[in-house]
């Protein structure tokens, strides 16, 4: 059947006259729902492309109230390469067999960083917000608490009231890593952590303490370098520390960015690593199985860390109390 065209724009409707299907067989086979056969998505797909149909949001908010658009606060510079890339695959699979839709914000640094998510609330931009780089006592948090807007973070706080979150242990990474490396007869270790502003930079500070004084052997946490730092700074930071007495023997990096600026200074410093000195990093791609010398690598998976926040943030959207909403994913070598 061939459409002439009329001049309307084409609607659910239409797409559903033109394929014999209900409209609400089709809003879902557009939504991807996998429930929904494969040849009918196929089939309700290619007569919408033809109709050239576009659903219209303004309509969809006026009729449920919903915009059915989430948004993801993101710091496109960031200690993993590809977090941005990573996170967004898992949201969109968590997304897949909705109608919701993903708005990208880049977020900055700085005292007015909450700013953002006013905006949001007061124009009423999305019906959920997810957010990422968490401080204990995040203005964020607290801005989307009071407003009563669904929303998940990608880390935890120190708020008493509770709401959704999903993170890594990095408590649990950093005591392994320790424990792993003090294994391997090291004993002088040392970590470039996060600006003490994030809430995980205080879990991994406190894994790192905890493990070093168990095992009795020396430790640097340098306040030189963070893992803000440019990869030139972090780098420079350890060709001169290695110029130094009493160099460290094992290094724990927290990100990828950083543990390429440090194995490269240390290779610039005719230091071997894993023969002279160890060097363990968290990844999240698998960058390092094609990087040699190999080093030491534990992985966080966050493309199912996506997955989980935008799972967990439908479920908030649909009203489902915050208290049980928590996820804490563990370390994997």
């Amino acid at each position: 059947m061939n459409t002439k065209p009329t001049g309307k724009r084409p609607t659910l409707r239409t797409v559903a006259e033109e394929t014999g299907f209900a409209v609400a067989t089709v809003s879902r086979a557009l939504a991807d729902d996998p429930k929904i056969a494969q040849k009918t998505r196929d089939e309700v797909a290619r007569v919408a492309a033809r109709l050239n149909y576009v659903p219209d949001r303004a309509a969809q908010r006026l009729r449920t109230g919903r915009t059915k658009v989430i948004s993801v606060l993101l710091n496109l510079d960031h200690e993993f390469l590809g977090f941005s890339d990573e996170i967004l695959f898992g949201v969109m699979s968590a997304l897949q067999g909705t109608d919701f839709a993903i708005s990208v914000m880049p977020e900055t640094q700085g005292p007015k960083r909450f700013e953002t998510v006013q905006k949001i609330v007061r124009q009423q931009l999305s019906d959920g917000v997810i957010l990422t780089q968490t401080e204990p006592f995040d203005d964020r948090v607290r801005v989307l608490s009071e407003a009563g807007m669904p929303f998940v973070t990608h880390g935890r706080t120190e708020f008493t009231t509770p709401h959704a979150w999903v993170d890594f242990d990095n408590e649990v990474f950093a005591r392994g890593a320790v424990e792993r490396l003090v294994s391997q007869g090291r004993s002088r270790l040392c970590m470039i952590l996060p600006d003490p502003r994030y809430t995980f930079g205080q879990h991994l500070r406190y894994g790192f303490l905890s493990a070093v004084r168990a095992a009795g052997v020396e430790y640097e946490l340098p306040d030189e370098v963070t893992l803000d730092s440019t990869p030139d700074e972090i780098a420079a930071f350890i060709r001169k520390r290695q110029a130094a007495p009493n160099p460290p023997d094992g290094h724990i990096c927290v990100g990828e960015a950083s543990a390429l600026a440090t194995t490269s200074a240390l290779q610039d410093c005719g230091v071997r690593p894993e023969i002279d000195v160890s060097v363990l990093t968290k990844q999240a791609s698998p960058l390092f199985e094609h990087v040699r010398p190999q080093i030491q690598t534990v992985f966080e998976d966050l493309r199912e860390t996506g997955k989980h926040l935008g799972r967990l943030l439908l479920e908030r959207i649909d009203g489902t109390p915050p208290d049980d909403l928590h996820v804490l994913l563990t370390p994997e070598a």
